[in-house]
């Protein structure tokens, strides 16, 4: 079985997932909050939850019903983050705080693998990376992702993760030997590959090489590895030359598909975005205000404009899925893959 996420957007993925947001650091199960030499700037706020997993609404049109997060807040700081807002609800703000204020759920495996042994668990699919990045740099601290892997493979459940961390190369061999009992899905998100515009946009992210390299050792590993080039940031990631030599690297380095979307701007995010705007490309303020109006989407006519010129790209480069799979040796753990977050191909 191959989970698709049939045209949604991360942002419309978060919009529908109920996060078990907490009204407040006092009263999340607040446990002690830390800061150290080796995260300078960075406070963690360990907590001890009370539930795992996390229920997507039943008028969803999500594949998947569950999801898994470790964490609230992220050091990547991608300007640009759809999850920004969910801080909000923590008494915290969507802007530095998001950033550097990082919420950590240490008894979360626990936790899950109680969930996950009760009778009426259906061994659903489960998402992990809806919200923020599970391979964060918090994780190489904490651990949390062998247990919730272990917790997910032990249980029979199916799960995906979609990531920017290259901390998950530590974990495939771990998840070779999940991908033996059920199905699992690997999906990185590399969307810049200018690495001085990645440093300015995703200052806390591994660089494009290092993705890269992350793409060729999952795809070593015997997975499928689809990359989320999303999102397509208007005017500054958006030209054919950017997406012709990214493309041509994500398949140089054996990605098997790939998810198109431009960026969207909701909530505060739109705010914290605009203003790095206003700071570095000033120039560019007048056409996003014509280009997002006063809302997060862009226009009908960009989002049909960026097919255009995205659809022939993925066929030179083969990463439209057929090309990709009439690559792979057979048979392979591939087989064994499939409860995918991500399509081998969508552009919306």
């Amino acid at each position: 079985m191959r989970m698709r996420w049939q045209g949604q957007t991360l942002e419309a993925v978060q919009s529908e997932i109920d996060d078990g947001a907490l009204p407040g650091l006092a009263r999340a199960g607040l446990v002690r909050s830390v800061q150290t030499p080796e995260f300078e700037g960075v406070t963690f706020h360990e907590v001890l939850c009370k539930s795992a997993l996390n229920r997507v609404p039943e008028e969803s049109t999500l594949p998947f019903r569950f999801t898994v997060n470790a964490f609230r807040g992220c050091t990547h700081a991608c300007r640009y983050c759809f999850a920004r807002p969910t801080h909000e609800y923590l008494d915290l703000d969507a802007g530095a705080d998001f950033d550097t204020q990082v919420v950590v759920k240490t008894n979360v495996a626990a936790v899950l693998r109680r969930e996950l042994a009760r009778r009426s668990w259906k061994r659903e699919p489960v998402a992990l990376g809806t919200n923020t990045d599970p391979y964060q740099r918090a994780e190489g601290r904490y651990r949390l992702m062998p247990g919730i892997i272990g917790a997910l493979a032990e249980s029979g459940t199916p799960f995906s993760i979609l990531t920017k961390g290259t901390l998950l190369r530590r974990d495939l061999p771990l998840l070779g030997l999940a991908a033996r009992q059920v199905p699992v899905s690997l999906a990185v998100s590399l969307a810049i590959g200018d690495p001085e515009l990645q440093k300015a946009i995703e200052p806390g992210t591994p660089s494009p090489r290092a993705r890269l390299e992350l793409i060729r050792a999952i795809t070593a590993a015997g997975f499928d590895c689809t990359v989320m080039v999303a999102p397509v940031i208007p005017y500054l990631t958006d030209s054919a030359g950017h997406l012709d030599a990214l493309f041509a690297d994500l398949a140089d380095a054996g990605a098997t598909g790939v998810t198109v979307f431009p960026m969207h701007l909701r909530g505060s995010t739109r705010g914290w975005f605009l203003n790095w705007l206003a700071e570095h490309h000033p120039a560019l303020i007048r056409r996003y205000r014509q280009l997002y109006g006063r809302g997060a989407y862009v226009t009908p006519e960009y989002k049909a404009w960026l097919r255009r010129r995205v659809t022939p790209l993925v066929e030179k480069h083969g990463l439209g899925g057929a090309a990709a799979r009439q690559r792979e040796p057979a048979p392979s753990p591939r087989e064994l893959v499939g409860a995918g977050a991500a399509p081998t191909l969508t552009l919306f």
